[in-house]
């Protein structure tokens, strides 16, 4: 986690409303240092990138991209996991919108109209590693993942063992075969089987297209 010689916990504001963006850095406290901003998909991933924050406060509509908004850019950061962690800010409550991004790998969601220092405490919660969540939102995600132990009902991911799944995901998200056996403690031999096997049982016929099979499901 980065952080001053002060050990302020380091942000990067993302979303499309200069407005918002300049009120957001100003109700911010001083445990925070905001280093740097976005209002579009590809600036977000090049501002999170070049910073390297601890926490990222992300909009669940961006312009740009491919059109999949805070989601998208969850997918294009993923390596960046968990050192960086996303909070999800946003004025939409819909429950579509809170599943989503949180199945995109998101540590917590609360909406605009929460007060400075509610967005400033839930900053520094997921810093720390917590899950960050209003009552009402957390329902939504209890409800969507609570009793499940797969990230989707797709029938084609009902396909993969436990195992395959762990593999695709980390595949997916740009890991080579060596990161993914030091990561799950297999061999090499071992991951290029599962990946095998996983491209064979969802048709694809390269990574590549297992990443954009991925992201197109947000179940990075």
């Amino acid at each position: 986690m980065k952080s001053s010689p002060q050990h302020l916990i380091d942000v990067v504001v993302v979303d499309d409303h200069a407005i918002f963006r300049a009120g957001l850095k100003a109700e911010l406290d001083g445990r925070l240092r905001v280093v740097g901003e976005a209002a579009t998909v590809e600036t977000a991933v090049e501002a999170v990138t070049a910073t390297r924050p601890a926490v990222v406060l992300l909009d669940v509509h961006l312009p740009g991209g491919r059109g999949g908004g805070g989601a998208e850019v969850l997918a294009a950061c993923a390596r960046l996991q968990p050192e960086t962690r996303f909070l999800a800010l946003s004025v939409s409550d819909a429950a579509e919108d809170v599943v989503t991004v949180i199945r995109a790998g998101a540590r917590g969601y609360i909406t605009k109209s929460a007060s400075g220092q509610d967005i400033s405490d839930a900053v520094v919660r997921v810093a720390g590693g917590d899950a960050v969540f209003s009552p009402r939102l957390a329902g939504f995600v209890l409800d969507a993942f609570g009793t499940s132990a797969a990230v989707s009902a797709d029938d084609e991911l009902d396909l993969l063992s436990a195992r395959e799944l762990e593999v695709m995901r980390l595949i997916a998200r740009g890991y080579s075969y060596k990161e993914v056996a030091k990561d799950l403690f297999i061999s090499i031999k071992t991951v290029e089987t599962h990946v095998s096997a996983v491209l064979r049982k969802l048709q694809l016929s390269n990574r590549h297209e297992l990443t954009r099979w991925a992201v197109d499901r947000r179940i990075l």
